[in-house]
């Protein structure tokens, strides 16, 4: 199994009547920034530690189990809303950081929360970096009401019990689901992943800590020029990563490229995009040695 070189603390943070569950590495220091790290869709803040290990200085690192996520409760929500998301990290800030700005990093759905939120309170971060939160295609307002009919179907579903997450015979099992999944993941990663990822229940098979309800299709509409104008109020230096390889091809389909992510980006007024080679979507687990190196020279 993987030998974890930067240990780990929890601390449960009441947020919004949930406790919320926060990992931790090293202490605050003086004159220095938090490294607040947040996590993408059915993924944990342990997920992290890799590029924490790899780190060349210790750092002051926060990262927060979203709702739903992990250790944080769901408060029974029977669906998610991104505006929660960006509530639950004010709330969060406000408590490790209340009169000092961050470096703020978010992966995928983590990347898309910190990049609205970077336009929302710019006076509270630093540095920003988005790790392929590339937002969503643009939508019509055509689409509107199959869409909330779309919601309300699968909150029915959700209800029922059709959309239940797998459960594994053991954390093995897990393994090797996230290994099918991310082919570059080695057994020594999967094999600590999965220990975080799900846990054992009474009855001896291993669930996913990740709340079905998560799978529920947002309600609202995805507005493209509502994003571009939050972009365009962030004030921080945003970096924005990529991973060599294209996962928007093959999530979209054509409907949303790589190409039209960067024309979006042109209305971030300070932003640089960087890539990490032979790397999937999961780029902090297939390449931490060189995502933390991007990471500690874009916030030196």
């Amino acid at each position: 199994m993987y030998q974890v070189k930067r240990i780990s603390r929890s601390e449960f943070v009441p947020i919004r009547k949930l406790d919320y569950h926060v990992r931790l590495w090293g202490a605050p220091r003086p004159g220095q920034s938090p490294l607040v790290m947040v996590h993408g869709w059915m993924d944990v803040a342990a997920s992290y530690q890799f590029v924490v290990d790899a780190l060349e200085q210790d750092r002051y690192v926060i990262a927060p189990d979203w709702r739903g996520f992990g250790l944080t409760g769901s408060g029974d929500a029977d669906n998610f809303w991104m505006p929660d998301y960006l509530a639950d990290l004010d709330f969060l800030l406000d408590h490790y950081a209340p009169d000092q700005t961050v470096d703020l990093v978010g992966h995928s759905m983590g990347g898309n929360v910190v990049m609205i939120y970077g336009g929302v309170r710019p006076t509270r971060i630093r540095r920003l970096i988005n790790l392929e939160g590339f937002g969503m295609p643009a939508t019509r307002p055509s689409q509107a009401a199959g869409r909330y009919a779309k919601w309300m179907d699968e909150i029915k579903a959700l209800h029922r019990g059709d959309m239940a997450l797998k459960a594994y015979d053991s954390a093995d099992g897990v393994a090797r689901r996230l290994m099918k999944t991310n082919p570059r993941l080695g057994e020594d990663k999967a094999a600590w992943l999965a220990t975080h990822w799900a846990r054992p229940e009474a009855d001896g098979q291993w669930r996913i800590l990740g709340e079905a309800a998560h799978k529920i299709v947002n309600a609202n509409l995805y507005h493209v020029e509502e994003m571009l104008d939050i972009y365009q109020r962030i004030t921080a230096p945003v970096l924005a990563v990529e991973a060599s390889d294209n996962s928007m091809g093959l999530w979209y389909q054509g409907k949303y490229t790589l190409a039209d992510y960067h024309e979006r980006l042109k209305s971030v007024p300070n932003v640089q995009v960087g890539h990490i080679a032979d790397a999937g979507h999961m780029l902090h687990h297939d390449q931490p040695l060189a995502l933390a190196r991007m990471i500690e020279s874009f916030i030196a």
